[in-house]
């Protein structure tokens, strides 16, 4: 346990930077209280917003605003917090920092600090905190979803599901072990054992099925346009980002590397990709941009295939997950059974397209959000599951090698909540925080 009396206390802004009618600034730490009374004067009732005038060391009003005080250990980072609501001047809040820092025992706080001391005091596990993590990222309601599902524990919970039942089957084996020739230890208790590791692999390899959906949902979909030059990919590109991204012109070849835009298509995130045109080129430049355009088309979650109604058929390979799309429906040519005719000039069955789009995606991600939501929960679950696979190929081996095997995966799944092992990662995701979160 970590003593936490002889912390120092830490203070920041927690709102967005800049002009604002509100600002918030948090305090969190042993001094807390001392820095309501010296600042605000009698301490506020717990949980109550009290209005109260902030003066600086000379007894000068700094601003009057809202105060609140969350007592130790039942706050979010377990220590005392505090909260100062204020108008969002950046002069108000420069001058209400620097009474605050010169007090003692008082510090700026470090990028992700508060949810750092959250962590350490139990509030939240290493998932949950990925989970808030993600929450202040998110951008679509389906990333709000599933990183608010991660933030109120849903992976932790089930974690701690899984290494319950797998410390029940290890005291299974351990009493195997003991007292295999006492008469009140009766019954195959290593069939059991196997039983209840059984289920939880079977659990295991469920969630890591959704991994790759779940690192979607976080990441953004990607959406390649393909197709042969010409086809109407950057303008397509402009027309669906609703502002100019890419260079449009007659001239063939004129987008020769990827251009990314981020989108928002009913609560789906989409990382929209327009490519070089797909053809044989004697420029390198060129053809190093179909090259790669060939590569984002293999890893892509779908495919926009691209041809011009009045220009050949285009076929994208066949194990492309694609949409057929004939563009400049405006023009005189011939529309497929399997196209989706659009018109950027007119934006005839642009709304059409969207639609038949986010409705593939979303046939993508059926279901409750996903509980790995990044590699390092993949890479803990296959340790696990690795561990039980081993075991469940094992049965009637000695029940200290069983247990073992065991052992290994309730210490992955421990690895997955951070409770063992995680140093190296803790750094790296505090520093991801912002300051004052």
């Amino acid at each position: 346990m970590i003593d936490r009396t002889h912390q120092p206390t830490i203070v920041a802004v927690s709102s967005a930077p800049g002009r604002a009618g509100v600002a918030v600034l948090r305090v969190s730490g042993p001094q807390t209280r001392f820095v309501l009374e010296t600042t605000a004067g009698i301490l506020p009732p717990p949980r109550v917003a009290t209005l109260r005038t902030l003066r600086d060391e000379a007894g000068d009003e700094i601003d009057r605003g809202l105060v609140l005080f969350f007592p130790g250990p039942t706050s979010f980072t377990g220590e005392d917090v505090a909260e100062f609501q204020v108008h969002g001047s950046r002069a108000v809040l420069a001058a209400l920092l620097r009474r605050l820092t010169a007090l003692p025992g008082v510090r700026l706080a470090e990028a992700g600090e508060f949810t750092r001391r959250a962590f350490e005091a139990g509030k939240l596990d290493l998932a949950a905190v990925e989970g808030l993590a993600d929450l202040i990222d998110s951008e679509t309601e389906w990333q709000r979803r599933q990183a608010l599902r991660q933030m109120e524990g849903a992976l932790g919970l089930q974690a701690g599901q899984w290494r319950s039942a797998l410390l029940e089957a290890m005291t299974l084996l351990a009493a195997e072990i003991d007292f295999s020739d006492e008469g009140d230890v009766e019954g195959p208790l290593q069939e059991e054992a196997l039983q209840i590791a059984q289920a939880v692999l079977g659990s295991l390899r469920q969630a890591l099925g959704s991994f790759s959906m779940g690192e979607r949902v976080r990441e953004g979909f990607v959406v390649v346009l393909s197709g042969p030059p010409n086809a109407g990919k950057s303008s397509l590109l402009n027309a669906l980002a609703r502002r100019d991204v890419a260079i449009v012109s007659p001239v063939a070849g004129t987008t020769r590397d990827a251009l990314e835009v981020r989108l928002d298509l009913d609560g789906l995130p989409v990382i929209l990709i327009d490519t070089a045109g797909l053809r044989e080129s004697a420029d390198p430049v060129e053809a190093e941009g179909v090259r790669r355009a060939q590569a984002l088309v293999e890893r892509a979650d779908l495919v926009l295939s691209l041809r011009a109604v009045d220009s050949d058929p285009f076929r994208m390979p066949a194990d492309a997950a694609t949409l057929a799309v004939a563009t400049k429906s405006d023009l005189a040519g011939s529309v497929r059974p399997d196209e989706h005719a659009i018109s950027v000039a007119n934006g005839q069955g642009l709304a059409e397209l969207l639609s038949a789009i986010v409705a593939r995606l979303r046939g993508l991600a059926q279901g409750e959000p996903a509980l790995l939501t990044r590699e390092r929960h993949r890479a803990a679950v296959a340790a696990a599951i690795e561990a039980l696979q081993r075991m469940a190929a094992s049965p009637g081996a000695p029940s200290e090698l069983l247990a073992e095997d065991i052992r290994l995966a309730v210490m992955a799944l421990e690895r997955l909540v951070g409770r063992i092992g995680v140093e190296d990662v803790l750094d790296t995701l505090f520093a991801g925080f912002c300051i004052g979160k």
